[in-house]
């Protein structure tokens, strides 16, 4: 014969200790719907009842650094980065800035008798924009030769290999090789001399320009052998003012026997 144990008698424990929602006092719902700037928008709620934080809706840390260093994939192609705010391009940073350089060459004239060679000055400028070149001989009035433009205005081929020609290949006192007519760089303007010293490029004391024998020649006055006289019209009036010389005609017959 089975025997029934009582059942024990029920313990008391102290109010709100078994369920933690019987401590809870708030029981309100966080606002999911706001406004801004007019316009109403969803939100998460980062606090639950009573206030307690919600860790539902946080990422772990290491999943926050990756998303943090992911960048989007567009569907049209990678995203093209902005360049520096410091960047500037070479045709805004340099336009129309131009080096100017003075210069000459020498031809030969085998056609004069006067004359074995002659001096030409020319102007070159360099385009820092885009490395062009620019080279023209100032007009001389009845010169009697072509003059104007020289080399159009492009980059300058500097050897076979392809390169051109460039600003820190152009100082003053040097030579130069375009198109196999040799210049002499004797001079340059202020503000191409500002600019190489800038650059840290050591600027050679300038020359002095050549002149053409020719033209020296030329612009030389003519010699004149007559003895100046310093008896001028002037005088002549004023020193034989009211002087009248009388010439008296005598004529003498002669009796032809």
């Amino acid at each position: 014969m089975s025997t029934i144990l009582p059942a024990p008698p029920p313990t008391r424990s102290p109010p709100n200790s078994r369920n933690p929602e019987r401590k809870k006092t708030a029981f309100h719902c966080s606002q999911m719907l706001g406004y801004k700037n007019g316009f109403a928008f969803s939100r998460l709620p980062t606090v639950g009842i009573s206030r307690e934080r919600l860790y539902v809706n946080q990422l772990p840390q290491a999943d926050l650094e990756e998303l943090s260093n992911q960048r989007p994939a567009l569907t049209y192609g990678p995203a093209k980065w902005a360049p520096p705010s410091g960047f500037i391009p070479a045709h805004v940073a340099f336009d129309k800035k131009i080096l100017r350089f003075y210069a000459y060459f020498q031809e030969d004239v085998p056609v004069s008798t006067e004359e074995r060679y002659g001096i030409r000055q020319v102007v070159i400028f360099y385009y820092l924009e885009d490395d062009s070149m620019y080279v023209i001989e100032p007009v001389v009035k009845n010169s009697g030769i072509p003059q104007g433009k020289h080399i159009r205005w492009h980059r300058v081929p500097k050897n076979d290999h392809g390169d051109h020609y460039h600003w820190k290949d152009l100082n003053q006192g040097m030579n130069i090789t375009m198109y196999g007519r040799t210049y002499r760089i004797v001079d340059c303007d202020p503000f191409t001399q500002v600019f190489l010293e800038s650059q840290r490029i050591e600027v050679n004391p300038p020359e002095k320009m050549v002149s053409d024998p020719y033209t020296e020649l030329h612009r030389m006055p003519k010699h004149n052998y007559l003895t100046p006289s310093d008896f001028g019209q002037l005088k002549q009036f004023l020193t034989y003012d009211k002087q009248v010389r009388e010439l008296v005609p005598h004529i003498t017959d002669y009796l032809c026997y």
